[in-house]
């Protein structure tokens, strides 16, 4: 073996030793990301809310209010998560009522019992009622802040989804206290805030075990 030769060998030696050492780091990064990381969940900024009501299947109950909004969640790892539940709080004033009865679907809605959210995301509509011991609680006029929140399977602590302000003109918070009665928030992009409307609609029955279609 001549002098050169040997030399280009000592210098490759620690050279392929650097390519397999920097391959066996991409090789572990690739699997953390791929194989480990669960990473969390987040959601897009809810394209539209709504305040509205349900009925109930007995007469002598009041009307259900119900929070109703549209999103995208989505997964931050590549093996995704399993949705257990999802709930809103609504704060107007001194105010603070939970809506934890959650459904979701486009076309039929029916009481969930979990949903897996990927790393592409699902968009679905989302409706939320308050338990039944909330009879009372009636939507107005006023200034409203609105928190989603999801539990995931395998993870105590509820997670911090989303938080909206939203405001309800006193003329329509009037109207908005008789459940034939909505009001709808749609996002604008151009003026980065919801606009809001009032509608009038026929109210939809809703049994007690099953969430209320789609308005």
């Amino acid at each position: 073996m001549t002098r050169s030769a040997a030399s280009w060998r000592v210098m490759a030696e620690p050279l392929s030793t650097s390519i397999s050492l920097a391959a066996l780091v991409i090789s572990g990064v690739t699997a953390w990301l791929t194989l480990f990381r669960r990473g969390t969940i987040r959601m897009t900024k809810p394209t539209f809310v709504a305040f509205a009501y349900d009925t109930t299947p007995r007469p002598d109950r009041p009307a259900i209010p119900k929070v109703f909004l549209r999103a995208l969640i989505y997964s931050t790892g590549k093996r995704g998560h399993i949705v257990e539940n999802m709930f809103v709080t609504l704060r107007r004033g001194e105010t603070r009522q939970t809506f934890n009865i959650w459904g979701y679907g486009d076309e039929k809605l029916v009481r969930s019992s979990g949903m897996y959210v990927g790393e592409t995301g699902v968009a679905y509509n989302h409706h939320f009622n308050p338990p039944e011991d909330s009879a009372g609680f009636n939507f107005g006029g006023g200034k409203y802040q609105l928190d989603v929140f999801a539990a995931l399977v395998g993870i105590k602590k509820p997670i911090h989804l989303s938080s909206v302000r939203l405001t309800v003109p006193e003329r329509d918070g009037m109207q908005l206290q008789d459940c034939e009665y909505s009001y709808w928030f749609d996002w604008a992009s151009d003026s980065n805030e919801y606009q809001g409307h009032l509608e009038h609609r026929r109210v939809v029955r809703a049994d007690t075990f099953v969430v209320a279609p789609s308005i």
